[in-house]
């Protein structure tokens, strides 16, 4: 029978990827999400019955057991940005992720795959980078044979940072920049699910891997790249610390004083926080080369999901075929 992978998060931004893989190695794969009911679009990764999404809340024990139940391996791809609600950074990065590692080591899984970040540290600068570095902390004692990812600033056509700035750039002549010095190392969503792929199979040693492109850039510089495979000219605004806490700060209260009406999306104080410290491999850490995996540069991608915020939208890519046969 085939080997059965229990994917937490699995229609999730890197989830759905890291489901898509499994299946074509011929896996069982079970999506172990919050909405089922919206992750039908991974049933086609695989052959009638291969993919399921079923329901699970990481911070039930039973819920988790549940999903977990016969798996071969388990994997953690669940995150969240927002410090706010039940499913907050503590309840998820540091509950979730160590009640999925107990349950795993419990019910006697033969591998899990940590999916964490750059940066992750219990002392770190924001609620972010704590929670991460107290989930790993929790991972590993309760699965001391677990692998840890950690990946940089992940792009793709379903990201949530480049795709912002992209749909910002529709309005007006200028565009506030945060963070605008700060290094960032971005690295393609399916080179890390690449890199899950190979965890799950047992093609590398346990341990903890560092994961980021192959350049190293600023967000300013960032935002000037996507600009320009855009083609649309801004001009950019560098936002000073308190400025960017008081942009994040007033977008939090709207969300508290609206009861969660009006959702937070764009910023918010930790984010901020996070922002003002540099997202790139440390120098001596295992990453792509250790595993195998050649990352992928950002040209070869953005190109082919980018071109719907270009001021002719689809019709870029039509010009661009039609000025090429009149050559």
């Amino acid at each position: 029978m085939s080997k059965l992978v229990t994917i937490y998060g699995g229609s999730g931004f890197l989830g759905r990827y890291v489901a898509q893989r499994l299946a074509k190695q011929g896996w069982r794969v079970r999506a172990a999400v919050r909405r089922p009911n919206e992750a039908g679009f991974l049933r086609p990764y695989g052959a009638v019955g291969q993919v399921e999404p079923i329901f699970c809340n990481i911070r039930d024990d039973a819920s988790v057991a549940a999903a977990m139940q016969g798996a071969d391996v388990v994997i953690n791809c669940v995150g969240v940005g927002g410090t706010y609600g039940k499913n907050n950074m503590q309840a998820v990065h540091v509950e979730g992720a160590g009640r999925i590692a107990r349950i795993a080591a419990a019910q006697g899984v033969a591998g899990l795959v940590h999916v964490s970040a750059i940066g992750a540290d219990a002392e770190g600068p924001s609620a972010y980078f704590q929670s991460k570095g107290e989930g790993e902390a929790a991972v590993l004692e309760a699965f001391e044979n677990a692998v840890v990812l950690r990946p940089s600033l992940m792009f793709g056509p379903e990201d949530g940072f480049i795709n912002l700035y992209a749909s910002m750039s529709r309005f007006g002549p200028f565009m506030p920049v945060i963070g605008a010095n700060t290094r960032v190392q971005p690295v393609f969503v399916d080179d890390v699910a690449a890199a899950v792929e190979k965890a799950a199979i047992g093609a590398v040693p346990a341990g903890t891997y560092e994961l980021g492109g192959p350049e190293v850039l600023t967000i300013r510089a960032l935002v000037e790249k996507v600009l320009e495979i855009i083609r649309r000219k801004k001009i950019l605004l560098p936002q000073p610390g308190f400025v960017a806490r008081m942009m994040a700060g007033g977008l939090d209260l709207a969300q508290s004083l609206t009861m969660g009406l009006f959702t937070n999306s764009l910023i918010n104080r930790d984010q901020v926080k996070s922002l003002a410290v540099d997202n790139v491999v440390s120098d001596g850490a295992a990453g792509f080369e250790a595993l195998g995996i050649v990352p992928t540069p950002m040209e070869a991608e953005l190109p082919e999901y980018m071109w719907k915020f270009r001021p002719s939208g689809q019709y870029a890519a039509i010009k661009e075929s039609a000025a090429k046969l009149k050559v």
